[in-house]
């Protein structure tokens, strides 16, 4: 049977003329006994005749359309050059890739059915256009690689230059990614916005900053309930300012795996609100000032000093003493089911791989207090690393159904297309907020109902065509059980407007069964490019359909219906933060049936078992006489609990505004006269 190939261009400007060249070499020209080979012209505009080196086997003018066949053996060498002398790769649907190089071998082993489709042509090790060389990957410009060898001068000035930038581009295009490589250095990192710091090393200790991590808020004037979307990961800093590293954000800036050999600072003398830190050791105290809530998991320190509204200690040693109502504090003896999120290091040849921590069940405290904790490495070979100033959602899907995993280097990738995740155990990570913006009313990323996908630190960014959904887990009716190889989503944010406008339905869907999320940020914006009711529009932030799904740090803000809508059976929840929409123009535009308003989390009617830790949700609306009745709707059944609810009314543009009750009809309103309400458990206890 003849081995189909499809013609794809490495550069969309080079489509103007193509030349073709079938070049035969190594063993020698077709016999007529051997396979045929097809080659159909399926892009670009009428092609010129010229002549090649070596033996030409055929030369022909073509259109797309024209299919061109010859006889070849085993060895024959497939050469396609345009005028300008650029050449090009072919794609067979035998292998779906050709072999790397500006060649293909035709052979007819290759051979396979035209019905068994035609893929893009991309890159990954052995079938890439973009080889994958583990020692020295090409990770694009916005990825700045550090070694110890190097001036830390020179290291300090580069990092400054981006700071300069990034401290106030809040809604800006540019991403970037420090990576250091295991050693010492003395420099200090301050980090701006879509910037994060990672360590290269095997375990945090292997790569130390004697200096700083740093994070303030002078740029807002000690304001730093904006210091959103950055990060710092996998290493060890000796802070050397009073001993103290500042890590004044608030939400999507995950500090994770980090040990601090100090103190660790998280406000800068004004407010922060929402923050996530997880598998890291603070040797000395952890000082949240202003901070008006947190979320720590499997974490170690000295002490915490302090508090505001909503902190919640997860597998934490040493936990501060106390409790509600008296202080803001929800303690969860242990993480029930955990795996720590993928990361990115240099093995002793000095080649990239990416280590896929293996799961903990019931655990407490760091993963890496006795050493690389259980998992797996995955050489950086079997990633295809994808660049945003080359990479389609064709190019993306290409790479997710060979069975690659992705590595997304900082940018925003515009896709016109559905990334669709279809392999179990895939790992998708993204480096320096890599964020994805479908463009034309796509959804942007949809992972089938299988097993074991970790997805990983990934902006989704709606776009101006509405979406039905940004991210969405599992098709509709999903009902596979993935008990034993739950699919993780690590540092998901989402975000509805605020950089351009941008519409979509729903931000996140998740369908499958068995899900853990371990932190997002699902954000419609109150601020920014395109914010306001009737442009950046989205009905709801998460909708959960799926039984037995688990969030660790979830954060859901402004959607204009439900913010959180739970349908499925056995959801928890630990830790909660959201806020109301700020901008509804009217009561009558934010009311359904008899009720005003939507609760800022949802369970629904048919749920039997639910439960959830440390919930706070708040309100600022805008615009006079506006109320929400109730915070949180949940059916009264013995088996749908939440332990420490709050809320807060936190301001109005006039005092005829708040939430009526926190959970149901229970718990007192929160007005302008008394601002914060709480109920410790529901169902109440009689």
């Amino acid at each position: 049977m003849p081995a189909f190939f499809k013609l794809t261009t490495l550069s969309a400007v080079r489509r103007c003329f193509c030349i073709i060249a079938l070049i035969a070499l190594g063993s020698g020209l077709a016999h007529a006994d051997s396979a045929p080979v097809s080659v159909t012209i399926t892009q670009g505009v009428p092609m010129e005749t010229v002549s090649a080196s070596g033996a030409v086997l055929g030369v022909k003018q073509a259109v797309v359309g024209t299919k061109l066949t010859w006889v070849s053996t085993d060895g024959a060498r497939v050469i396609l050059q345009d005028a300008q002398g650029v050449q090009y790769r072919i794609a067979t649907a035998a292998t779906d890739y050709a072999p790397p190089a500006a060649s293909a071998t035709a052979t007819a082993s290759q051979a396979t059915p035209a019905s068994a489709g035609l893929q893009p042509n991309v890159g990954a090790d052995p079938k890439n256009d973009h080889p994958v060389d583990s020692h020295a990957p090409d990770f694009g410009p916005n990825v700045l690689v550090f070694d110890p060898s190097m001036n830390a001068a020179d290291i300090q000035g580069k990092c400054d230059a981006i700071f300069s930038h990034q401290e106030t581009n809040e809604f800006g295009p540019e991403r970037y990614a420090y990576l250091f490589k295991p050693g010492q250095y003395s420099v200090t990192v301050k980090v701006g916005f879509y910037t994060q710091v990672y360590g290269l090393g095997k375990l945090p200790d292997d790569v130390t900053i004697n200096g700083e991590i740093h994070t303030d808020a002078r740029w807002d004037n000690g304001n730093g309930t904006r210091n959103f979307w950055r990060g710092c990961e996998n290493l060890a800093i000796v802070p050397t300012n009073r001993g103290e590293d500042r890590w004044a954000v608030s939400q999507a800036a995950p500090f994770r795996r980090v040990h601090v050999k100090g103190n660790l600072v998280l406000f800068d003398n004004g407010w922060t609100s929402g923050g996530f830190l997880a598998d890291s050791k603070i040797d000395g105290d952890i000082i949240p000032g202003s901070q008006q809530q947190w979320f720590s998991r499997n974490t170690e320190w000295g002490a915490w000093k302090g508090g505001v509204w909503n902190m919640v200690f997860m597998g934490t040693v040493l936990p501060p003493d106390g409790t509600w109502p008296e202080k803001p504090y929800t303690t969860i003896d242990s993480t029930p089911y955990i795996r720590e999120k993928p990361f990115l290091y240099i093995d002793d040849s000095g080649a990239y791989n990416v280590f896929v921590p293996g799961p903990r069940k019931d655990s407490k405290g760091v993963s890496w207090g006795e050493g690389q904790p259980a998992g797996d490495s995955i050489p950086l070979s079997q990633f295809y690393v994808a660049r945003s100033d080359r990479d389609t959602a064709a190019t993306l899907n290409a790479a997710l159904a060979q069975g690659k995993h992705l590595l997304l280097t900082p940018g925003i990738y515009h896709l016109d297309a559905t990334l669709h995740v279809t392999h179990p155990n895939t790992v998708i990570l993204g480096l320096g907020m890599a964020t994805l913006s479908p463009e034309k009313g796509n959804s942007a990323m949809e992972i089938a109902d299988v097993s074991g996908v970790k997805l990983a630190c990934i902006l989704f960014d709606a776009g101006p065509v509405t979406s039905p959904v940004l991210l969405q887990v599992g098709e509709p009716g999903s009902n596979q059980s993935h008990a034993d190889n739950p699919t993780f989503l690590y540092d998901i944010f989402c975000r509805v407007g605020g950089a351009a406008v941008g519409v979509t339905k729903t931000a996140v869907v998740i369908n499958s069964n068995d899900v853990v999320g371990d932190h997002a940020w699902i954000w419609r914006a109150d601020h920014g490019e395109g914010a306001g009711w009737n442009s950046n529009k989205s009905t709801n932030g998460l909708i959960v359909n799926g039984a037995n799904v688990s969030y660790y740090g979830l954060f859901v803000e402004h959607f204009q219906e439900d913010q959180t809508l739970w349908n499925g059976e056995n959801g928890h929840v630990y830790f909660y933060q959201c806020e109301m929409p700020y901008d509804p123009p009217t009561q009558s535009d934010w009311t359904h049936g008899t009720a005003k308003g939507w609760p800022g989390y949802k369970v629904a009617d048919t749920v039997k078992h639910h439960e959830g830790w440390g919930i706070g949700i708040y309100c600022v609306f805008n615009s006079d006489n506006i109320y929400s009745d109730t915070a949180l709707e949940a059916p009264q059944t013995p088996g749908v609990q939440f332990h420490h609810v709050l809320i807060f009314r936190l301001s109005g543009a006039t005092p005829q505004s708040g939430i009526n009750h926190v959970i149901n009809d229970a718990g007192s309103p929160a007005t302008k006269e008394a601002t914060k309400q709480m109920v410790l458990e529901y169902p109440i206890p009689n």
